[in-house]
């Protein structure tokens, strides 16, 4: 692997600063609910972002990253440290989800049974396993992919024949709202689902809620966000 340049000193510096000001948030937000910081794992979402910009966040101590196209993230993956913890956190095709099997510690994205199944057949062959959680609409857009909340009972029973595949746990995308609170409801509807599930599955470890972005991941650690997704935080505005 041959580190990528970071831009001078003024990446490196600049992103710092933001991941300080990220932590401080995170850390605030943990102890509200009463919890330690490092039942949070903060992944940067680095979609868009130039090798030499996540090195520098690398380099200011961030392990997690999550790519929400695969055919983007692939060649960072060839690029960076190995020790990169890399999340597929993206819509996935299912023509591309060979490219996700093996490429991923955590893939939060599994929207359809279907999507889950070639999943399988793709880990068969790769002879590997496969972690993921189920990502649920819980705000009902239409505009989002996921189960329905309704629809997550089928979708776990199905799922419980697919022997590659090794659900963690539960992922949603909350809509835009004028304040954080705004969403408070669908951080907490995950939680509920996610308990209702484990307790009628108990041989799952759902342990796991990917929830809460830039704009409100405070609120999403207070109802138990175990896994935050933030992006432009860190490495400021995507161009457009």
């Amino acid at each position: 692997m041959q580190r990528p340049r970071t831009q001078g000193n003024h990446d490196a510096l600049e992103i710092a600063q933001r991941l300080q000001a990220v932590r401080d948030r995170l850390a605030r937000a943990a102890e509200r609910a009463g919890r330690p910081a490092d039942s949070v794992t903060l992944i940067a979402v680095s979609k868009t972002v130039p090798p030499s910009r996540v090195y520098a966040a690398y380099l200011g101590g961030v392990r997690d990253f999550g790519e929400n196209r695969v055919e983007e993230a692939l060649p960072k993956q060839t690029e960076l440290p190995d020790d990169i913890i890399w999340h597929m956190i993206g819509h996935i095709q299912s023509r591309k989800a060979r490219d996700v099997v093996g490429h991923f510690a955590l893939t939060h994205s599994v929207d359809t049974v279907h999507l889950a199944e070639t999943l399988q057949r793709r880990a068969e062959t790769a002879e590997v396993q496969v972690p993921i959680l189920l990502e649920v609409n819980v705000s009902g857009e239409a505009s989002k992919e996921g189960f329905a909340p309704d629809a997550l009972s089928a979708a776990l029973t199905a799922l419980s024949g697919l022997s590659r595949l090794t659900v963690l746990g539960l992922m949603t995308v909350a809509p835009i709202a004028a304040t954080p609170d705004d969403v408070r409801w669908v951080f907490r509807g995950l939680r509920e689902l996610r308990d209702q599930a484990a307790a009628a599955f108990p041989s799952l470890r759902l342990d796991h809620l990917s929830m809460g972005m830039t704009d409100d991941f405070e609120v999403a650690i207070e109802e138990g966000a175990t896994l935050v997704r933030v992006g432009r935080a860190i490495f400021g505005e995507r161009p457009t």
